[in-house]
């Protein structure tokens, strides 16, 4: 009976063992479940870095880096007149424009005259709004500009002999012949797009 007893006495210890086997095995697990998630994490953290590097990367277009023309004529009863203007990138590389272009007005001898400019819609084109352009090299963006001429040869109109464009972000501008009489040296632009429907 001693050595039954002596054997039952050896078999006895080995369960917890077993339970601390399973604990440790659980425990191994869940450890390896938290690395995958912190992995997975990481990985995403690192994708939406990598993308908005990539959108910072793109640098704004500068004064030098686009040419300014115009483009089509626009004109209408009530005294209205208007242009589309356009930006086209000649850099050789990739750069962005956002918002609105800056303008003003010169006279012959190219002194800056009185001006007001106004974003959002014209008489011509409803405002696209601000949106990125992404410009790759010969790319272009456009806006409509549109003033009135009712007060043409008074104080009441500026005589303007050139049109100041200041590309959004840049304290350089670009210079158009732009012989008009302009009221109040009033100017209204919309936001540069892409392209931008005129209404006929």
């Amino acid at each position: 009976m001693n050595e039954q007893q002596n054997t039952t006495d050896q078999a006895g210890p080995a369960k917890p063992r077993h339970r601390a086997e399973r604990r440790f095995g659980r425990t191994v697990v869940g450890l390896a479940a938290v690395a995958g998630l912190g992995l997975a994490a990481w990985a995403t953290t690192a994708n939406a870095a990598t993308t908005t590097s990539a959108a910072k990367a793109t640098p704004t277009c500068s004064a030098g880096a686009l040419k300014a023309t115009f483009g089509r004529r626009l004109a209408g009863g009530m005294n209205h007149q208007g242009v589309v203007i356009t930006l086209r990138n000649l850099s050789g590389r990739t750069c962005a424009l956002r918002g609105y272009p800056g303008l003003g007005l010169e006279n012959s001898a190219h002194k800056k005259l009185t001006a007001h400019t106004h974003w959002g819609n014209t008489w011509y084109a409803h405002n696209p709004g601000k949106k990125t352009l992404t410009l790759k090299d010969g790319q272009s963006a456009e806006a409509v500009v549109a003033w009135t001429h009712a007060n043409t040869g008074t104080s009441g109109a500026v005589r303007a002999s050139f049109l100041e464009i200041t590309p959004p972000g840049s304290t350089q501008h670009k210079t158009l012949a732009f012989p008009q009489w302009v009221d109040h040296g009033d100017l209204s632009v919309t936001a540069l797009a892409r392209h931008i429907t005129v209404n006929d």
